[in-house]
């Protein structure tokens, strides 16, 4: 993908992309609406964050190694009213994936 000059192709080494991870995680964007942005081919920012997670020892990329989960709240903060238990607590829970994914979780 052309790079910011219109016609221009950025070569990168890993300590770029590295770089260009680490913007990503804490852009809060899609890979494509921050691949956009940044003029990187998806397909680049793919492969080079699959082979830096590799030779980082297969983790996230190592920029934060922050917890990887969500954390829901209590079952008073997801409106169960008291006195009802967990197992009885029905919990629904959408992700958008991007990409027109959405992950859809119910319990009930």
């Amino acid at each position: 993908m052309a790079g910011r000059g219109k016609g221009k192709w950025i070569r990168r080494n890993e300590a770029q992309w590295c770089s260009l991870l680490s913007r990503f995680c804490e852009s809060g964007l899609s890979v494509t609406a921050f691949c956009r942005r940044e003029a990187v081919s998806t397909a680049s920012f793919y492969r080079w964050r699959g082979l830096i997670e590799r030779h980082d020892g297969g983790g996230a990329v190592a920029v934060g190694n922050e917890a990887a989960f969500v954390d829901l709240g209590t079952l008073k903060d997801l409106g169960v009213p008291k006195g009802e238990t967990a197992r009885a607590a029905a919990v629904e829970f959408r992700l958008d994936l991007g990409g027109g994914l959405t992950l859809h979780l119910v319990r009930r």
